[in-house]
């Protein structure tokens, strides 16, 4: 028992060094100590208590969906090498892709693709969207990744393991 004030005695430095930062390089910008301060469960007293503003249910579901990358128009098939690749394919809320869905949900539904829709402002017109593929499964997803991994500027596009096609 005698040693623990010789233990404290060597401690206490030590913890009062951990408790002060070293900054190692500061490269400016902007304080992220407001987004820290609503993380905090217990407001400080004196600290004004702001609403923060709810999302909006489109804006929940990561709505509108926009891809700079891509728009709907013609796609020059080509042969590609991706085994094991599950069939999939990208589409948009406009008439081109409401007219390939329609043409093309058959071999789509037989290969059991799965749908991006790569624009669509809200969850209204992907509904739309998913009302053209009948049954076919359609979720929501930026397609700019995509696009520059397989070379495509245009959709409404069908990819398998081995082409890319319109």
């Amino acid at each position: 028992m005698k040693q623990l004030p010789v233990v404290l005695a060597l401690l206490l430095p030590l913890a009062t060094q951990a408790a002060t930062l070293i900054v190692v390089e500061d490269r400016g910008g902007a304080s992220a100590l407001p987004y820290y301060n609503r993380l905090n469960p217990e407001p400080e007293p004196n600290q004004a208590q702001g609403q923060l503003p709810l999302p909006s249910p489109s804006a929940a579901l990561g709505f509108p969906v926009r891809s700079p990358r891509l728009s709907p128009g013609p796609v020059e098939g080509r042969v590609i090498n991706a085994p094991g690749l599950q069939p999939f394919f990208l589409v948009g809320d406009d008439e081109l892709s409401r007219r390939w869905l329609a043409s093309r949900g058959e071999t789509l539904r037989r290969l059991g693709a799965a749908g991006l829709a790569v624009n669509v402002p809200n969850a209204e017109r992907l509904a739309a969207i998913r009302s053209w593929a009948q049954g076919l499964a359609i979720s929501p997803v930026s397609g700019d990744d995509l696009a520059s991994r397989l070379g495509l500027s245009h959709y409404p596009v069908l990819i398998t393991p081995t082409a890319l096609e319109q």
